[in-house]
């Protein structure tokens, strides 16, 4: 059965508090797992969420500030100690490389695993498979900051009642499915187009083009609003986002479902997160992150 959801492991920016862990989330993919910025702490958090080392294929690291990156030390062992059988890919800023191999080998352990490194330097695709494309964005932040978008292919809906009134039953399904046509009727006669899904992934950023760009028609958008609409001026002076900011986005770009996070610390009430959000105009669903927390992908259009 396939699955897929975010599991949410830490929400924090910058300073985690006593309830919320510096930043870290999974992307469950049907049978692939897409981790995304693994700050201090994840392990323990994977523990907590039942995530395991191999449910990990992808490493995805928006950018070398430590809540978005100190856990992969931990990560990258925890995945040789536990001999992960299958290639783990781990994708970064380029320019960050001498970060990476930092805490790649921040001490001494056995290396079992070999984690292939394909960094990031430029907009456009990282890896095609049959599941989806994996692309990256520039964003604006103080430092080389990349944002993460996965599209599905496009499919085909079978629709029954035009298979009917061509005669078209059984096996022969799977066979004008399989070959385009079936006596002289065409498989576009008897189905549709099933629009793939779409995810993104938005970190640490001011507004540009790289936001909409990535959050264009997604299914889900998982976008930090470190900040409250109040604090825009510092949320600009930072290279952030506010909650009304990341809303608005959404908003334009046709997002079905809105995942705000990365929160900073000076706020103790998260709902105003989700009030600043609606005030902006957003009417899809919409989700203030909270650790530990398993939100489903939306089903299919």
């Amino acid at each position: 059965m396939s699955v897929r959801e975010l599991v949410v492991l830490g929400t924090a920016s910058q300073v985690p508090t006593r309830h919320r862990n510096h930043n870290g989330y999974l992307l469950r993919w049907d049978g692939e797992g897409i981790l995304f910025d693994p700050g201090e702490g994840t392990q323990r958090q994977m523990l907590r969420a039942g995530v395991a080392a191999h449910d990990l294929d992808r490493i995805c690291v928006t950018h070398f500030h430590g809540d978005h990156s100190l856990g992969l030390a931990g990560v990258i062992q925890r995945i040789n100690l536990d001999q992960v059988p299958h290639p783990v890919t781990a994708h970064y800023p380029r320019s960050g490389q001498r970060f990476f191999d930092r805490l790649r080998y921040a001490t001494a352990y056995r290396e079992t695993v070999g984690i292939t490194e394909a960094p990031v330097d430029a907009d456009g695709p990282l890896a095609v498979t049959p599941a989806y494309t994996l692309e990256a964005r520039r964003l604006s932040h103080p430092v080389e900051s990349y944002g993460y978008r996965l599209t599905e292919p496009d499919g085909r809906r079978m629709l029954p009642e035009r298979l009917a009134a061509h005669g078209i039953t059984g096996p022969d399904v799977g066979r004008i499915q399989r070959e385009g046509s079936l006596g002289g009727v065409r498989l576009d006669e008897v189905s549709e187009v099933r629009r793939g899904q779409r995810f993104a992934f938005v970190m640490d950023t001011r507004m540009c083009a790289g936001v909409r760009e990535l959050a264009e028609d997604c299914d889900m958008l998982v976008i930090e609003s470190t900040f409250l609409d109040e604090d825009a001026t510092l949320a600009a002076d930072h290279g952030h986002l506010t909650a009304g900011q990341a809303a608005r986005a959404a908003r334009e770009a046709g997002v079905r479902h809105l995942v705000l996070t990365h929160f900073s610390q000076r706020y103790a009430d998260p709902e105003e997160f989700e009030r600043q959000a609606r005030a902006a105009g957003y009417e899809g669903e919409l989700t203030v992150a909270r650790d530990l927390l398993r939100v489903p992908v939306p089903k299919r259009r």
